[in-house]
């Protein structure tokens, strides 16, 4: 029971279901923007009921500066949710995924005119060979058409909306891990259910009992038990052992797009794709300072 707790394994869980979302995500017969509601309220019932239990108390008093920018970043992570999801249906799981990817990138650009910090050398690098990593798996030519390059500006859409999330996340000082993750799912639902209502309308009767089963997996095992265990462990972690782990996802995710839904990814989008996830790692795990004797 231990090992359940131990901060390491959890992330590295989170980060392999986070990788495995694609493939239950694309037998769910309902649109991107109802798939991402339903997320939402299966995640948001799961983490009431758990604070509930637990007799955790969500202080409204202290928090309540922060309930603007937990709102923004609800909806915005909600939005994140329908790009990303329309990404999976235009082009592959290890394309979408590696162009969701960019939103480390994007973080880093805005971060110096948001917080006054001072773009490096080693950051305009970074962004750079990034950039041409994006441009590598989108490719001048591609024959599988427009429907390709629309998954793909779906994916560094769903990326700057991550981002965004990370960037607001920044400014909350006073709001728990587990309390701020339940209310941003019920921000993301506010925005959602007018969302919904006005375009493709509630459809669940068109789910069969798979489409129901994985529709109960994405939103209670990967939204709602998942955020919780990543969250939790961000906590304990410091920041460059998370940031190696978190590359776990876009790894599992690219595997299981080649090797359980057999989709091609060409040598370009290899390249590509190590470029934006090397050269974002690097940037992300800072020098060892030397000790002074």
């Amino acid at each position: 029971m231990k090992n359940l707790s131990n901060p390491r394994l959890m992330l590295i869980a989170s980060m392999v279901i986070f990788g495995t979302l694609a493939p239950f995500v694309r037998t769910i017969n309902v649109s991107s923007g109802e798939l991402a509601l339903y997320r939402a309220i299966l995640a948001a019932v799961l983490i009431g009921f758990f604070l509930l239990l637990t007799k955790q108390r969500i202080p409204f008093r202290k928090i309540k500066k922060d309930i603007p920018l937990l709102l923004f970043s609800g909806i915005a992570m909600g939005i994140n949710w329908i790009l990303l999801f329309e990404a999976y249906k235009y082009t592959t799981v290890s394309v979408a995924t590696l162009s969701y990817y960019f939103a480390p990138v994007i973080v880093t650009v805005v971060s110096p005119l948001l917080f006054r910090e001072r773009l490096t050398l080693k950051q305009i690098i970074c962004f750079i060979m990034s950039t041409i990593g994006v441009v590598l798996i989108m490719g001048v030519i591609d024959s599988r058409g427009n429907s390709h390059f629309i998954g793909i500006l779906f994916g560094l859409g769903a990326a700057v909306f991550y981002a965004t999330v990370v960037l607001l996340n920044k400014f909350i000082k006073n709001v728990d891990g587990i309390h701020r993750t339940f209310l941003q799912f019920l921000s993301a639902i506010v925005i959602l259910v007018p969302y919904v209502l006005f375009t493709s309308g509630i459809t669940l009767h068109n789910l069969d009992k798979k489409g129901w089963i994985n529709l109960l997996v994405v939103g209670l095992v990967h939204t709602g038990i998942t955020y919780c265990m990543y969250f939790s462990s961000l906590k304990e972690l410091p920041g460059q052992k998370a940031a190696i782990l978190s590359y776990i996802d876009p790894l599992v995710a690219v595997l299981i797009s080649v090797t359980v839904l057999g989709e091609d990814i060409t040598e370009r989008q290899i390249i590509g794709g190590l470029l934006i996830l090397g050269f974002t790692l690097w940037n992300e795990i800072a020098p060892r300072r030397k000790k002074i004797s």
